[in-house]
């Protein structure tokens, strides 16, 4: 009987967002249109940025693989989450939980890298105008790419070396619409002090260095506008920033909802957040940068010519 109680745990059963048939038919059609607004409007972003020339610039190759990005982002929690909608049971493996989160971290750190990879061209273009050509040429250019990339890699192997450590010997039912690390804890039989320690150091971490250098970033812009005689080169200055503000302003806006701590606050709460920072600000990114992004106006103008 001992044995029976202390089985070791080999799938997940994920609860979802709700369990009510009516709502579930609703929130199936909605995320559904999320998903696919998601996948083409990023698809669309990376299609025209490779075919139009002028478009060939170290802003929109950032801008490129920020679409990638998002639709990894989304992709690595939709689908399950779509499947928990029309399944009465949705169940899925240790080893596909692990791949998860790991997936999940991984692009949503990469984005943090690359939305601050971004912030710096700004402050170069804006800044250091007659260095750009240098101080952003193709090898630093790929350099910040591939630390990005790497940092991603980096603090996902921090959640799923502690969800690899962590021992399942009872109940298996996971309270989210995904693998995630903190209602995963809660399901083991072993200590998880270290499992939600580390973790919440390394994103903390990269959040707090990647945000302060965009602040900073963005003050020496201001104080750089700020400074320039003509309403034309302050205008183009402006225009050139709002757009990657604005998606900065909505990723870490949605980030701190939902790294806050979880104690005080219910499932439903952090199933919410969850939500607009994993499924809905990847939709959000392409009609942001299509509407607020001259040059990618210009080009999707273009396009639609052909």
């Amino acid at each position: 009987m001992e044995m029976e109680n202390h089985r070791t745990v080999t799938d997940f059963i994920i609860l979802g967002l709700t369990k009510d048939p009516t709502l579930c038919s609703i929130f199936f059609v909605i995320f559904l249109g999320v998903y696919v607004v998601t996948i083409l409007g990023n698809v669309s972003i990376i299609f025209l940025i490779r075919s139009s020339p002028h478009l060939h610039t170290p802003m929109h190759l950032f801008l490129s693989h920020l679409a990638f990005v998002d639709i990894g982002y989304s992709t690595s929690v939709t689908p399950i989450m779509l499947m928990g909608f029309l399944r009465e049971r949705t169940t899925i493996p240790v080893s596909g939980c692990i791949a998860q989160l790991g997936s999940d971290v991984t692009f949503g750190t990469t984005e943090c890298f690359l939305l601050a990879a971004m912030a710096y061209d700004r402050y170069v273009a804006i800044c250091s105008p007659l260095l750009y050509s240098t101080q952003m040429s193709p090898v630093v250019c790929f350099l910040l790419l591939g630390a990005s990339y790497l940092g991603g890699c980096m603090n996902a192997s921090s959640f799923t070396g502690c969800l690899m450590n962590l021992s399942f010997c009872g109940p298996n039912k996971i309270n989210h619409f995904f693998c995630d690390l903190f209602p995963l804890s809660k399901l083991s039989c072993g200590h998880v002090y270290i499992a939600e320690t580390s973790p919440a150091i390394s994103s903390g971490s990269v959040l707090i260095s990647i945000l302060f250098t965009i602040i900073v970033s963005c003050i020496y812009i201001l104080h750089s506008i700020l400074n320039m005689h003509s309403t034309e080169g302050r205008n183009k200055a402006f225009s050139t920033c709002t757009s990657h503000l604005t998606a900065v302003t909505l990723f870490y806006g949605a980030d701190f909802v939902y790294v806050m701590p979880k104690s005080g606050c219910s499932a439903d709460q952090v199933k919410v957040a969850s939500v607009i920072y994993m499924v809905v600000i990847p939709m959000l990114n392409p009609l942001v940068y299509s509407l607020r992004n001259k040059e990618v106006k210009e080009a999707t103008r273009k396009q639609s010519f052909f």
